[in-house]
């Protein structure tokens, strides 16, 4: 498994981020009985930065918390039937990982929503890391219905943890 986490900011985190960041991509990976060596980057940035990023990718004028860039097109999400079917498009041809995808977060906001959320910034860290592992996936929220699986999901992964509010 390859896990990249690059951390592109001045903002100072004082968690052992990796630690966390790892645990949560690795616990969200069986969770979802992921068959395959995943590969996943994580770029920690700041506002600035994410909202450049949200502005050219998703057309959105603001910075957000966290972004998900997918690489696989599920059928259903998590759902790994037929993805063997294209290694070309998957599937890291140096590791033979699969390419989930690029999560990119704002530290910034994981101490602007810790303190708004009333947790710690380990909580709201683990917990983006999460949401974007959904995401990368293929959950989403964007009706009520996959709003309530993913939400479930992503506090079970925490759970497991032992990462509470």
């Amino acid at each position: 498994m390859t896990i990249n986490i690059e951390y592109e900011t001045g903002i100072e985190l004082n968690l052992p981020y990796e630690d966390i960041i790892k645990s949560v991509i690795n616990e969200s990976i069986d969770y979802e009985k992921c068959p395959y060596e995943v590969e996943v980057a994580v770029i920690l940035t700041d506002n600035e930065e994410i909202h450049n990023i949200n502005k050219e990718h998703r057309d959105v004028d603001s910075p957000t918390d966290v972004l998900s860039f997918p690489m696989v097109d599920y059928e259903k999400p998590s759902n790994f039937e037929g993805i063997e079917d294209k290694v070309e498009d998957y599937f890291n041809p140096d590791s033979g990982e699969l390419i989930l995808g690029d999560i990119v977060i704002s530290i910034e906001k994981v101490i602007e929503q810790a303190k708004q959320y009333g947790h710690s910034t380990k909580r709201e860290l683990a917990f983006l890391v999460a949401h974007s592992m959904m995401h990368l996936f293929g959950y989403d929220h964007m009706d009520t219905e996959e709003a309530t699986i993913m939400e479930a999901k992503q506090n079970e992964i925490l759970n497991n943890l032992s990462i509470f509010r």
